[in-house]
């Protein structure tokens, strides 16, 4: 079964162009020429390619709502613009980044690599010390106990935004904008509040923990 992916391409001839070169290598594509519906189909693809400048909603505003509902869900972004702060914006939610124009081989080459490293999180199970993550089926079972764990919205949408970028340092910014969705506030003690939490339910020791690693100054990681 071929691959789903999800386009977002405003400008019409390159939609087109790429659409057909993603389908004569075998993909299912769905091109949307906004980010309109763009959350609604994302759940149904294994990639989505998103390009910034977009009519309505911008490409970087599309991409966050796609990652706060999908997590694992690999985007590719696409932008004329080549400014590290930018590509930067981007990557705080994206999982790569592409300046146009590029060739498609490249292109897909990209997707490529997405899909595996997608693969490898989605068909098997993540384990991590004590725990086993079904990402696919939404589950994290402590395997002491043999029972499942239950998390709240926002503390499965935490675990998940590090567990991808696992090994990586999140700084509170990155990691509460890719989950609430809304701009960081110095001082702001939520994040803290749902780590503590999320500890006290993942953790065996949740005063010593070898899962959620604070590095002081930075931010937070989930240990590779």
């Amino acid at each position: 079964m071929s691959a789903s992916i999800l386009y977002i391409e405003d400008d019409r001839e390159i939609g087109e162009w790429v659409s057909e070169f993603l389908k004569e290598k075998g993909y299912s594509v769905t091109w949307l020429t906004s980010g309109e519906r763009a959350v609604e189909e994302a759940d149904n693809c294994a990639v989505v390619i998103l390009d910034v400048m977009l009519p309505g909603l911008d490409g970087f505003t599309v991409g966050q709502r796609i990652k706060k509902a999908c997590p694992v869900l690999p985007i590719l972004m696409l932008s004329a613009r080549t400014s590290i702060d930018d590509k930067l914006q981007g990557l705080e939610f994206a999982d790569d980044y592409l300046t146009k124009p590029f060739h498609p081989d490249e292109l897909a080459a990209r997707v490529e690599v997405l899909l595996r490293r997608s693969a490898a999180h989605v068909e098997e199970a993540v384990e991590i010390e004590h725990l086993r993550i079904y990402v696919k089926e939404n589950r994290i079972v402590n395997m002491d106990s043999g029972e499942d764990i239950v998390l709240t919205g926002k503390q499965y949408h935490i675990f998940m935004y590090l567990l991808q970028h696992r090994g990586r340092v999140m700084t509170k910014e990155q990691i509460y904008e890719a989950v609430w969705n809304e701009s960081y506030i110095e001082g702001d003690k939520t994040l803290m509040v749902h780590i503590r939490y999320l500890r006290e339910k993942l953790e065996r020791d949740p005063a010593a923990p070898a899962i959620i690693e604070t590095v002081r100054g930075l931010g937070y990681r989930v240990r590779a």
